[in-house]
């Protein structure tokens, strides 16, 4: 076969305009934050820091991640099809999992930053030099490419007999090795494992640096140094655990609680959300930021003028 058949929200016409209308506005949500953060961070000199430049990283990341998906969904809304190429879901398979693999990296490379500018300050500058920060997001959107590439490569090399109707709203590798039909496809869930085993190193190491970070934190004498430690630390832990809770209850939920409806919910909150959510996690908390923004919207609205 040349095309999947992708799981539709609605089966009806108002419906599904509904969820074109919806898919919409959250999409052009997740476009705005990220897109000014990207601009706030390059146009302001202030905030050319490893912090900064790991979030631009990052906002880029969601905008891509969010931008693989959403579309496509809501296109096939709009003109009331459920049909994406062979090719087509091969691109939005590698794209997916390159930009998550590479966002989950860049989480791990921030909290190693907070770690080195909470507990070793007087090195912060040696340690996150730009030129260590640059071969810090080189190496992590490398090993997200690699990722993506052996997942892409193994998944679309398995043969596929179960028919091409996916449980899903866009293409995902355990969806597409349920229509497998020989042992090839325990290739893939090796190379799973391996990816797993490294996402827990990972988890176990912005946990080991939390852990580190909030000792020295606690130990300030100062109030207004612990309040400005926690206000550098608390929207990067926010975004680790949104990042890994939605993801983690995606792919390890029981099968008892399993439903198409529920599967569709999950995946929107593990898609969908991060990306939209993550720039007002960071804009909140952060002073640098919230001036850096306002200074943007001012000369925005100065040029309108």
């Amino acid at each position: 076969f040349n095309e999947f058949l992708l799981q539709a929200f609605a089966d009806t016409r108002q419906l599904q305009l509904l969820h074109f209308w919806l898919f919409l506005g959250i999409y052009l949500a997740a476009l705005l934050g990220n897109g000014l953060i990207i601009t706030a961070v390059a146009c302001d000199h202030r905030l050319h820091t490893p912090m900064y430049f790991f979030l631009l990283n990052l906002s880029l990341l969601d905008l891509g991640t969010i931008s693989t998906t959403v579309p496509k969904s809501m296109a096939n809304s709009l003109s009331n099809t459920r049909a994406i190429s062979y090719w087509g879901c091969a691109a939005q398979v590698f794209h997916f999992y390159f930009l998550l693999a590479t966002e989950y990296s860049v989480l791990t490379v921030m909290a190693y930053d907070r770690y080195v500018a909470i507990c070793k300050p007087l090195h912060y500058g040696t340690i996150m030099s730009s030129r260590a920060c640059v071969k810090m997001a080189a190496a992590a959107w490398a090993s997200g490419f690699l990722n993506a590439l052996l997942h892409t490569a193994n998944t679309f090399s398995i043969p596929l007999c179960q028919g091409n109707v996916l449980e899903q709203f866009f293409c995902e590798i355990p969806q597409i090795l349920k229509l497998s039909c020989s042992d090839a496809y325990l290739r893939e869930v090796g190379l799973v494992v391996v990816s797993a085993c490294l996402a827990f190193g990972c988890f176990v190491f912005i946990v080991l640096s939390y852990v580190q970070i909030f000792t020295v934190v606690l130990r300030m004498p100062s109030e207004q140094g612990r309040h400005k430690a926690f206000s550098m630390c608390l929207p990067h832990l926010a975004m680790v655990s949104l990042f890994v809770i939605t993801g983690l209850f995606a792919y390890l939920k029981p099968p008892s609680i399993s439903s198409p409806l529920l599967d569709l919910v999950v995946s929107v909150l593990y898609t969908v959300v991060p990306p939209t959510v993550n720039p007002l996690i960071y804009s909140m908390r952060n002073k640098e930021l919230k001036d850096a923004l306002k200074k943007l919207l001012q000369l925005l609205l100065l040029q309108q003028q």
